[in-house]
């Protein structure tokens, strides 16, 4: 049973069927459309006896990979917080965080997303959409440099739709960041953890201004240069 689970999933078109299938699930709820396509990728990482490098995870996490997640974690961070996502709020309005104001000041609610965040958002969405339907998605299309962009574009309209409740300013930030995150993968294509560590940091960073209540703050000079 295994062998035949493990054999139908890893067809090479299973990852589009999977990735086609998977939002049907929102009409039940907007959470599993994540589920559904973890629950594949689980399922074949469990057919192939937890063979890891799979899904890119060929390399332990070292003091290099660290470092290096913490550095583009910054630059990620001065691009889109500071810089990118104040000019498209002007132009697209805010981002739609209504779903975690309730840790704002509430340090329970804090820690407890904070460490539902690194299981599910830093591993579990890289683990996803890194690891399986951007990798499975550039094998199909022929495993070459081309298709491996090819497939990062796609995967990356795919996730920034999928954050659609954070409003059109949202599915278009979190399109470009995970475009971003995709050519660092593209680059690093046996080292996904470097991409979890650089996610969780990245969101650390979000909801402890959002526990802070300082959020989405529009520096003046944006405001100056369109308004």
């Amino acid at each position: 049973m295994k062998t035949k689970i493990y054999t139908f999933l890893t067809k090479p078109y299973m990852v589009v069927f999977t990735m086609l299938i998977a939002p049907l699930f929102g009409f039940i709820d907007r959470n599993f459309v994540f589920f559904f396509g973890l629950a594949i990728a689980f399922l074949i990482l469990w057919g192939s006896n937890f063979d890891w490098s799979k899904f890119g995870i060929g390399k332990p996490i070292t003091k290099r990979t660290v470092l290096k997640s913490v550095i583009l974690t910054v630059i990620l961070f001065v691009v889109f917080s500071i810089i990118l996502d104040p000019i498209l709020q002007l132009l697209l309005g805010v981002f739609d965080v209504s779903s975690l104001e309730d840790i704002k000041g509430n340090i329970v609610g804090y820690i407890a997303i904070m460490v539902i965040m690194w299981v599910f958002a830093a591993f579990g969405e890289e683990f996803l959409f890194r690891g399986y339907y951007m990798k499975g998605l550039a094998i199909l299309l022929g495993d070459t440099n081309k298709s491996w962009i090819c497939s990062a574009l796609i995967t990356s309209i795919y996730f920034g739709v999928s954050h659609f409740y954070q409003g059109i300013v949202g599915v278009v930030s979190i399109f470009l960041w995970s475009f971003c995150m995709s050519l660092i993968f593209n680059k690093n294509r046996n080292n996904l953890l470097l991409l979890v560590l650089i996610h969780g940091f990245g969101d650390t960073i979000g909801l402890t201004l959002l526990y802070l209540n300082k959020e989405h703050v529009i520096p003046d000079w944006v405001q100056q240069l369109f308004l």
